[in-house]
């Protein structure tokens, strides 16, 4: 179905992906910077960033794309759910599992057991991640909340947006740090070295971490890190950029510094409002088994 709007001096100045959800109330922002990316949304017959400021008298069409078949399997996978109604899901993500299927990773993903488990999931992030409104990293053990429907997704998806959810990690870092308390504010984007990988850059996207010292131990540190935003790899980048690198990190650490398969990593915490009650709900899982080994371990050598 084709769409057409011309802009008022009233509207002048919004940004389109807000403008359009506000004449199409049924469509979320995330779709309509969707539609955006994939040339659907055109203005005056040319493709627009996101942010676009709409001027008077443009001219906005758009086409809503038919949903894509889903082609990503339902597989039987054990699922540790922590929370679960007819809106959401709360699941505690074992370390080595993927978030969602992509071309390295076209199962076993955290997406294909939540197809077995449940036929019901938002579809506002594309065949490949239904449900998913945030992810952790596949070496990354922990909390992640799942949108079972449209609402929640939107919902959830502002709320983290909005800075409201409160989102606690764990995680043993090199070396031993000096302050009991401390906030690293520095911009993450692709590292202009190495285009798999993030970092501290200058044109980064604003990213903050808060982080506090749970336990000090000879060359390493037990810390708690709480996102104030949630930029890819973002822990391990700030940990990284003021030297105290996560232990067992592949990619920004010393790699076998410690004997355990990925990132010492682990999101214990997540808090957040219902998306339909509104009640504020907060979840809390133990860090799994090799995790507490390496505690141990440094524990005993400290």
């Amino acid at each position: 179905m084709s769409n057409h709007y011309q802009v008022s001096e009233q509207d002048t100045g919004n940004r389109i992906d807000k403008l359009v959800t506000e004449i199409d109330p049924s469509a979320s922002r995330t779709q309509v910077q969707s539609w955006i990316k994939d040339g659907h949304l055109l203005v005056g017959g040319e493709q627009v960033k996101s942010n676009y400021k709409v001027q008077e008298n443009d001219e906005i069409t758009w086409e809503v794309p038919e949903p894509e078949p889903l082609k990503i399997e339902a597989e039987a996978i054990p699922l540790d759910v922590v929370y679960e109604d007819k809106d959401i899901i709360v699941v505690n993500k074992p370390r080595g599992m993927v978030v969602h299927p992509s071309s390295g990773h076209p199962n076993g993903t955290l997406v294909n057991a939540l197809l077995h488990h449940c036929d019901d999931l938002s579809g506002i992030n594309g065949v490949t991640r239904p449900g998913i409104v945030h992810r952790i990293d596949k070496d990354t053990s922990g909390l992640l909340m799942v949108a079972k429907n449209d609402h929640a997704h939107q919902s959830l998806a502002e709320q983290l947006a909005n800075k409201t959810t409160d989102r606690k990690y764990e995680a043993i870092v090199h070396g031993e740090i000096a302050h009991e308390y401390g906030t690293i504010e520095a911009p993450i984007g692709r590292d202009h070295k190495d285009r798999q990988s993030m970092a501290v850059v200058e044109e980064g996207k604003p990213a903050v971490t808060h982080f506090k010292v749970l336990e000090l131990f000879k060359d390493f540190t037990h810390v708690e890190c709480v996102l104030e935003t949630g930029r890819t790899h973002q822990i391990r980048v700030h940990m990284k950029y003021i030297n105290h690198p996560l232990a067992g990190d592949p990619k920004y650490g010393p790699r076998k510094s410690l004997p355990i398969d990925g990132q010492a990593l682990h999101a214990r915490t997540l808090g957040f409002n219902h998306p339909v009650t509104n009640e504020r709900m907060d979840f809390h899982v133990e860090p799994p088994e090799d995790f507490k080994k390496m505690l141990e371990l440094v524990k005993k050598r400290s």
